[in-house]
């Protein structure tokens, strides 16, 4: 059983609860973690690094000076590697940095990261939220009531455009439903707060799929 803190819209109280975490596991396994993290950074990454080679900079094919009796070293070309702003050997060119992992192991990550959360007393709630119109201050009180700090995961049980509104020009707040949470986003958040529910499905998603993993997670 994991503790942890709820705040009640709209009373505004914090009041603790138990959950049965036991789904999880018994431990993290740091390694998976490791792995599904790499995995999701190589995925982010643009790859459109691009140099040019001695067939594409912007020189004449005019021999710089005669073969012989100039006193100088022989050249054919101002494109040459050797010379300043010549081409490039062996430069970076663009490509795709992506690779996949199995989703029994991406689901072993998702895992093994919310039971870290729950563990380390990361996991807060925040139960009766109903905004008929956006409110970023309403959101950032509750956030602040729970003692959430150094950036903040919030779990959607469902679609819920007026939440996204409302705290999304929140510094170091990230919305996500629960079915579209994977390891990274509960890695890369200090705190991970479940609204209005979001226990259920999200551990669901944990435990039997629904993450998205691979390179469809760009």
């Amino acid at each position: 059983m994991a503790n942890i803190q709820v705040y009640r819209f709209p009373e505004g109280k914090v009041e603790s609860r138990e959950a049965d975490v036991s789904s999880l596991g018994k431990r993290p396994h740091r390694r998976v973690m490791r792995e599904a993290v790499l995995m999701y950074e190589a995925n982010r990454r643009a790859g459109t690094h691009s140099t040019k080679t001695r067939a594409e900079v912007s020189f004449t094919n005019k021999k710089p000076w005669a073969q012989k009796h100039t006193g100088r070293a022989r050249a054919g070309t101002r494109r040459s590697p050797l010379w300043r702003k010549g081409g490039i050997i062996f430069g970076p060119k663009p490509r795709d940095y992506g690779w996949d992992m199995p989703r029994k192991a991406l689901r072993a990550a998702a895992r093994s990261a919310l039971l870290g959360k729950f563990l380390d007393g990361e996991v807060k709630a925040l139960d009766g939220v109903s905004l008929e119109k956006p409110s970023t201050k309403r959101i950032a009180a509750a956030l602040a009531a729970l003692e959430v700090g150094g950036g903040a995961l919030l779990v959607l049980p469902a679609r819920d455009d007026v939440f996204y509104r409302s705290a999304r020009n929140i510094e170091g707040v990230t919305v996500r439903t629960a079915a579209e949470v994977n390891a990274w986003d509960l890695l890369a958040h200090r705190n991970v707060v479940l609204v209005n529910g979001a226990f259920a499905p999200l551990l669901e998603a944990a435990v039997a799929g629904g993450e998205s993993g691979g390179k469809d997670a760009r």
